[in-house]
């Protein structure tokens, strides 16, 4: 959550709860919402880190709020996060582990646990389908993080087949 809300700073000061506003705006529904307080304890980090500064602002008819905008050191770290490829190989992951320690346990059928799995991918992909259907055309952002979420579960039913294949 850090770098993504140094990024959006990169536009212009905002407060926590416009941060939260553009985080849900730019990758809809399908994107888990962001939780408000996370985001304020988020800011408040990144501040004594010197990423940003805040600043009081006065309101007429409400409490003053904070807004927040990126340091020198702030803007650097956006950029070296811009520039880095994101880790990905996806090597701990928790239903392997699952299925590697069932045999030695006698607790888990490891085809049940695949069967089990596979389900589960093919109900997210049938929810991710009715929440693209359902999603604003025009946030490709959105559109495009559904399609990523449905092709990466793809890649993973396909896993599966290989796995059932190579323990049957």
């Amino acid at each position: 959550m850090r770098l993504p809300l140094l990024a959006l700073l990169a536009k212009g000061p905002a407060h926590g709860y416009e941060l939260k506003l553009a985080l849900e705006k730019l990758l809809g529904a399908a994107y888990p919402q962001p939780n408000v307080g996370q985001i304020y304890v988020t800011l408040s980090r990144l501040e004594k880190a010197g990423l940003i500064e805040g600043q009081e602002v006065a309101q007429s008819s409400r409490p003053n709020k904070r807004t927040y905008q990126l340091t020198d050191a702030g803007r650097e770290a956006v950029a070296a996060w811009f520039e880095e490829p994101t880790d990905e190989p996806r090597v701990r992951d928790e239903f392997f582990m699952k299925l590697a320690i069932a045999p030695d346990t006698g607790m888990a059928d490891p085809i049940a646990l695949i069967n089990k799995q596979r389900r589960h991918y093919l109900n997210t992909m049938r929810d991710l389908s009715k929440l693209a259907a359902a999603e604003d055309r025009d946030n490709p952002v959105s559109q495009l993080l559904i399609e990523g979420a449905m092709l990466h579960l793809q890649a993973d039913l396909d896993w599966l087949e290989r796995c059932q294949e190579e323990l049957e």
